[in-house]
């Protein structure tokens, strides 16, 4: 299995309910292809760089996890659809 880290960007809009609701739900995609999430750093609501969607904030999320080589891309598949979702990104790291 190799390691990934998950950076998320959710739309500042939602509320910390909603907002733990995605969070778990991008982690069962995780979980559900066969990965282990081990850790979640939330880095709360931050200046976005530059305007996504009509959005200047958004809320950080890295995840660290590990899965099997084909398991990103699905993950990826999911999370690009979901509405909340302003940017994401998938990067194998060193061992």
């Amino acid at each position: 299995m190799k390691k990934y880290e998950l950076a998320v960007v959710f739309a500042p809009d939602l509320d910390d309910e909603a907002r733990a609701a995605q969070l778990e739900k991008v982690q069962g995609y995780i979980t559900r292809f066969g990965g282990n999430v081990e850790k979640v750093d939330d880095w709360g609501k931050r200046k976005l760089a530059y305007e996504i969607k009509k959005y200047n904030e958004g809320f950080y999320c890295f995840i660290d996890f590990e899965a099997e080589s084909n398991a990103p891309v699905e993950i990826e598949r999911r999370v690009r659809i979901m509405d909340s979702v302003i940017r994401y990104l998938i990067i194998s790291k060193e061992k």
